[in-house]
C-alpha cells in the first residue's frame, strides 16, 4: 500500500484512528498549522478548504537531497482536484480560475522563519479570468505583482529589497506615502518591472505554468526547513532540527478586494501584559504579509469594532470558541472577503514571561485549566525575565529633563536594554558576539533574516511595524526588551546613521529603550534589579510551594542578600561564606596580620579584632532569616588568597628600588625603606604558603585543624551573634558546617574542638541554642564513607562544584576557558557539568553519600548549596534522590521553587 504523504483538512480523523487519538503524533504529523486549520474545520469553523503535505514528506524530500517522495506528487494534484470539486472553481482555468497559497507549518510554532507564497495560479491567462470574476482590474494587478515578487524572493533567492526598491521609486514619483494609493495601472507596470528582475536574476522567465508554481513552491517550503534564519531560531528556542516541516495548500481568499475586506493577526490576551482582551492588528483592503511585515502602518484590532461591527462580533465569538476549546491563549489569522470572515491560522500565541504567569492564573481561576497544569506551563526559566533590568526611576527622570527622551513607540516586550546602535543583522552580532559588545539593533522592521542579530542584541528598535509584527512576536518568543513603530524615527542606511528630528544618531552611539513603556533614550542609562512584587507570580509561586516536597534556601554572604533571598520564598540559607567577610577592607588588614605572624599572642589579637566584625555580620543574617535556618560555613580557602599576588609585590618592589634610589630627603628615604620592609615580609610570607595544586591544599577543614584558634574564633563569634539575637526575643537556628572533609577523624576532631567552644559561649550566655554541625560533600571519598561521616554530622551539604572537579580531576576555571567548550561542541561531554549536575558520576557519588548517611542517621539533613541548586535540571536530580532542599543565589530563589513544584508534578504523572 502506497504511503500517504498529503491529508485534506477533512481526513484528520484517519490520522487520529490510526494513532489511537495521539493529538501529539497528528502535530508531528501535519505539523502545528495544518492540525490547527484541519481542527478548527472539524469544530465548524470558517476555514478555506485546503490539504496539508506532511512533514514526513519533508524530510524524504531533504534526505534523498531534493526530490519528492515517490507518489507525493500525485496524491496532491488529487487533493487539489477534490478542492477543486468543494469550491467550483479549476486551478490554472482561464474561466474560473482556483488561486492557492502555498505555506509552512512545523510542529512547532516559528513565526516567520520558513515560507509562504501567496495568489499561486495567476499568469497572464487566469489574470483574464479574475479580471471578469472580481471586476476589480487593482486588486487582480494587486494579487499578481504579490506572487511575481514573493516567488522571486521566496522561491529563487532574490533579495527582497530589489522589489521594495520599484514599489517605493513609483510611490516617490506619484508623491504618495502608501501602496494603496497605487492604481490598477500602477501595478500592471510594476509587475511587468518585477518579471523584468525576475528574469535577469534568474536567466529565465517567470513560470506561466500554474502547475509549475505549485510544484517549486512546495520545494522551497521544504527547503526552508534547513535555511540559516529557521536553524538559528531553533538553536535559539531549543527545537529539534529533525522535525521537518509540513507544507499547507490553502484556497486564497482576498483581503484586498476592496473597503469590505479587510486581513489581520490577533492574540485573544494581551500578549505583553496578559490582560484578557483581544490584542492584534488589521488592515482594510490589503493581504496578511502587509500587516506581518510592517511596510505599512497597521491599525489596531479594536478599531475593527466600530469599522466592521457584525465580522467583528462573530471574530469575537470565534476567538472565544477556540480559547476554549485549546485550553490556551490563541494567535489567529483572519481575512475577511466581501464581508465574509475566514480563519487562517490558529496557534498557542507567543507572549512576555509576565504575560504567560498572567495568563495560566487567570486561566486557573476562570476554570479553564488546573492550578497543577497552571504551574507546568511556566517554564522555570521564565521567571528569570521578571527579574530583567528596569530602569533606574531616577535616571529616566533625569532623562526626561535633559530632554535626552527621543521618541516613543508600542511597548511589546518589556525590559530595559541599553547598546550601541547597529543597523543591521550581522553587525549587530558581530559586535555582539565576536567584539563584547552590548548592541541596540535598530531597523525599519525586522524580517526573519533578522533573527541571528535580534538574539545577539540587547534590545530591538523599529521604525514601523505593530504588536504582532514579525519584531514583537520573536522579542517576547526570546525576553529581549523591544519598541516597534516608532514612526518618529528614520533610518539613513547610506551613511549608517538615524535621526529623530533634527538629533543625529550615528551607528555606534549609545541609547536606551524601555519596552515596558516603549521609550527611547539618548545615550546610557542606569538600571536596576527590580523586585518580585507582580501578584500573578507570587499566587503562581504559591501554588508551585504547595505542589513541591524540595525545600528552597538560597546562598547569602550578608544580612542584605539574606533579606532578598526570603522575600523570594527562601527556607533558610544553605551557605554563607565566612571568607567573603574577610575581604572587605576593615577587616582584610587583620586577617594579614594574623597570617604574618609567627607568634601566637600577635595571632589571638588579630583574631579578636575580626570576632567582633564578624559577630555582627551573622546578627545582621539571623535577624533577616529569624525562625529560619543558617547555615555558615567556615573559613574554606588557602590562607595566600588573602595576600598579594607575589608577581605584583615583585614589580612593587621594583618600582619602591627604583624610588629610594631617587629620594631627595632622608624623610622620604626612611618611607620607601619601610614600604620596602613590609613587601617583602608580605612576599615572603606569599611564597612561603604557595601550594603547588592550592585548591587541593591547606584549606578547609585542614586549616582549622593547623589553626585551631581560627575556625574557634569563627564559632564563638556565630554562637554569640545567636545568643545576642535570641535575646532579642527572635529565633535562630545556627548550623555550623565543616568545609572539605575527606575523612571522619578530620570531622571528629574538628568538631570536637568547636562544639566545646559552642558549648562554652552558651554557658557564658546563659542562652541555649537549637545548633547543628555538619560537613560539606565535596571530595568523593566522603561521599564514599559517608556512612563514617554521619556519626558526627547532622547535615550533609553537597557542595557540588568542587566534587565535580574532584569526580573529573580538572579545574573549573581552567577548564571552561579551554578544552571543556570543545568537548561540549563536539558532543563528548553532553552538556557543561558546571551547570548541570552530571547524573552518572556526580551524581551517583551523591546518591550513595545520601544512602549510606541516611543508613547512619534516618533523619539526615542533605541538601546542595552551589550553582547547581538553581539550575531545573539538577533540581530534578535533587527531587529524585529525595535531598532536603537546594540552596542558591537569592535570584535563582523562585526559579528553583517553580522547578522543585515541577519535579514532583511530573513524578506524579509517571506514577
Amino acid at each position: 500500500m502506497e504511503k500517504k504523504w498529503v491529508y485534506l483538512f477533512n481526513e484528520v480523523e484517519l490520522i487520529e484512528k490510526q494513532t489511537g487519538g495521539d493529538w501529539h503524533r497528528v502535530r508531528d504529523l501535519l505539523g502545528g498549522k495544518g492540525a490547527n486549520l484541519a481542527e478548527m474545520a472539524r469544530i465548524g469553523l470558517p476555514v478555506p478548504p485546503g490539504f496539508i503535505v506532511t512533514t514526513d514528506a519533508c524530510n524524504a524530500f531533504l534526505k534523498v537531497g531534493g526530490t519528492f517522495p515517490d507518489g507525493m506528487w500525485d496524491q496532491e494534484l488529487a487533493a487539489l482536484q477534490a478542492i477543486e470539486s468543494s469550491v467550483g472553481k479549476k486551478f490554472g482555468d482561464a474561466q474560473n480560475p482556483l488561486l492557492i497559497s502555498c505555506r509552512s507549518g512545523a510542529k512547532f510554532s516559528m513565526p516567520g522563519m520558513m515560507d509562504t507564497v501567496l495568489n499561486i495560479g495567476l499568469n497572464e491567462e487566469t489574470l483574464n479570468g479574475m479580471l471578469k470574476l472580481s471586476g476589480n482590474e487593482r486588486f487582480v494587478y494587486d494579487s499578481y505583482r504579490r506572487l511575481v515578487q514573493m516567488f522571486g524572493s521566496v522561491v529563487m533567492g532574490l533579495p527582497d529589497e530589489l522589489f521594495e526598491e520599484v514599489l517605493a521609486a513609483v510611490r516617490h514619483k506619484k508623491g504618495i506615502h502608501s501602496d494603496t494609493e497605487l492604481t490598477a495601472e500602477d501595478l500592471q507596470g510594476i509587475t511587468a518591472e518585477f518579471k523584468k528582475i525576475y528574469k535577469h536574476h534568474t536567466h529565465q522567465a517567470f513560470p506561466d505554468d500554474p502547475y509549475e508554481q505549485l510544484k517549486r513552491a512546495t520545494e522551497a517550503v521544504f527547503k526552508s526547513w534547513n535555511g540559516k534564519r529557521a536553524i538559528d531560531y531553533r538553536n535559539a528556542a531549543g527545537i529539534a532540527h529533525d522535525f521537518g516541516t509540513a507544507v499547507n495548500i490553502v484556497t486564497m481568499v482576498f483581503g484586498n478586494l476592496g473597503d469590505d475586506c479587510a486581513t489581520g493577526v490577533a492574540v485573544t490576551r494581551n500578549a505583553t501584559t496578559g490582560e484578557k482582551i483581544i490584542e492584534g492588528d488589521y488592515l482594510i483592503n490589503a493581504q496578511g504579509e502587509d500587516v506581518v511585515a510592517g511596510t505599512r502602518q497597521t491599525e489596531d484590532i479594536q478599531e475593527m469594532r466600530a469599522e466592521m461591527p457584525d465580522v467583528f462580533a462573530e471574530f469575537e465569538q470565534i476567538v472565544d470558541k477556540l480559547e476554549k476549546h485549546y485550553r490556551e491563549m490563541q494567535d489567529v489569522e483572519f481575512t475577511v472577503e466581501k464581508g465574509k470572515l475566514w480563519m487562517l491560522q490558529t496557534r498557542d500565541g507567543k507572549r512576555t514571561a509576565q504575560a504567560a504567569v498572567r495568563i495560566a492564573v487567570d486561566m486557573a481561576e476562570e476554570g479553564l485549566i488546573t492550578r497543577e497544569e497552571a504551574v507546568m506551563r511556566i517554564a522555570p526559566a521564565q521567571i528569570d525575565f521578571f527579574l530583567h533590568l528596569q530602569f533606574d526611576p531616577r535616571a529616566k527622570r533625569k532623562a526626561t529633563d535633559a530632554n535626552t527622551l527621543l521618541a516613543g513607540g508600542l511597548n511589546v516586550s518589556p525590559g530595559a536594554a541599553v547598546g550601541m546602535v547597529a543597523l543591521d543583522a550581522d553587525r549587530a552580532e558581530e559586535w555582539a558576539k565576536n567584539q563584547g559588545k552590548h548592541v541596540i539593533m535598530v531597523r525599519p522592521e525586522t524580517k526573519p533574516d533578522d533573527v541571528h542579530g535580534m538574539l545577539a542584541a540587547e534590545g530591538i528598535l523599529t521604525c514601523r511595524g505593530g504588536r504582532t509584527s514579525h519584531a514583537a512576536l520573536v522579542a517576547r518568543q526570546f525576553g529581549k526588551p523591544a519598541v516597534v513603530g516608532v514612526a518618529a524615527l528614520e533610518i539613513d542606511f547610506a551613511n549608517r546613521q538615524m535621526s529623530v528630528g533634527k538629533i543625529l544618531i550615528k551607528e555606534g552611539d549609545w541609547i536606551s529603550i524601555d519596552g515596558a513603556t516603549g521609550e527611547v533614550f539618548l545615550g546610557k542609562l542606569d538600571t536596576i534589579v527590580p523586585d518580585i512584587k507582580d501578584p500573578w507570580l507570587l499566587k503562581l509561586l504559591s501554588w508551585a510551594d504547595e505542589f513541591r516536597r524540595l525545600g528552597v534556601w538560597g546562598n547569602a554572604d550578608y544580612p542584605a542578600d539574606a533579606r532578598r533571598a526570603r522575600e523570594y520564598g527562601a527556607e533558610g540559607i544553605g551557605l554563607c561564606r565566612t571568607e567573603h567577610m574577610f575581604f572587605e577592607a576593615d577587616r582584610l588588614v587583620e586577617v594579614q596580620k594574623m597570617i604574618m605572624t609567627d607568634l601566637q599572642h600577635e595571632r589571638q589579637e588579630a583574631l579578636d579584632a575580626i570576632l567582633p566584625l564578624q559577630r555582627d555580620q551573622f546578627a545582621g543574617l539571623f535577624r533577616a532569616m529569624d525562625g529560619l535556618p543558617v547555615i555558615i560555613r567556615l573559613i574554606d580557602p588557602p590562607l595566600h588568597e588573602f595576600l598579594p599576588d607575589p608577581f605584583d609585590l615583585m614589580q612593587e618592589l621594583a618600582d619602591l628600588k627604583i624610588r629610594l634610589q631617587q629620594a631627595p630627603n632622608l624623610a622620604q628615604l626612611d618611607d620607601v625603606l619601610q614600604q620596602i620592609r613590609l613587601k617583602e615580609n608580605l612576599l615572603k610570607r606569599a611564597i612561603s604558603l604557595r601550594e603547588n595544586n592550592p585548591m587541593l591544599g591547606l584549606r578547609g577543614v585542614r586549616l582549622g585543624i593547623i589553626i585551631p584558634e581560627l575556625t574557634v574564633m569563627q564559632v564563638r563569634a556565630i554562637f554569640e551573634a545567636a545568643c545576642l539575637v535570641a535575646k532579642e526575643g527572635l529565633e535562630v537556628h545556627p548550623e555550623v558546617m565543616i568545609p572539605l572533609t575527606s575523612h571522619v577523624n578530620e570531622l571528629r576532631v574538628q568538631r570536637q574542638a568547636l562544639e566545646s567552644e559552642a558549648q562554652a559561649v552558651m554557658a557564658e550566655q546563659d542562652t541555649k541554642i537549637d545548633y547543628k554541625f555538619g560537613t560539606m560533600i565535596e571530595i568523593p571519598r566522603a561521599a564514599l564513607t559517608a556512612n563514617e561521616i554521619a556519626e558526627y554530622a547532622e547535615f550533609f551539604s553537597f557542595g557540588t562544584n568542587d566534587l565535580t572537579q574532584t569526580t573529573y580531576g580538572i579545574s573549573r576555571d581552567d577548564a571552561e576557558a579551554g578544552f571543556l567548550i570543545q568537548y561540549i561542541s563536539s558532543g563528548i561531554l553532553p552538556e557543561n557539568p558546571f551547570t548541570t549536575i552530571d547524573e552518572d558520576g556526580v551524581g551517583e557519588l551523591m546518591k550513595i553519600a545520601v544512602a549510606k548517611g541516611r543508613a547512619r542517621k534516618k533523619d539526615l539533613e542533605c541538601g546542595i548549596c552551589g550553582e547547581h541548586g538553581g539550575d531545573p535540571k539538577s533540581i530534578q536530580l535533587c527531587h529524585r534522590m529525595g535531598l532536603t532542599y537546594v540552596s542558591c543565589s537569592p535570584f535563582r530563589v523562585p526559579i528553583a521553587r517553580l522547578a522543585a513544584a515541577h519535579a514532583a508534578l511530573q513524578e506524579e504523572q509517571r506514577t
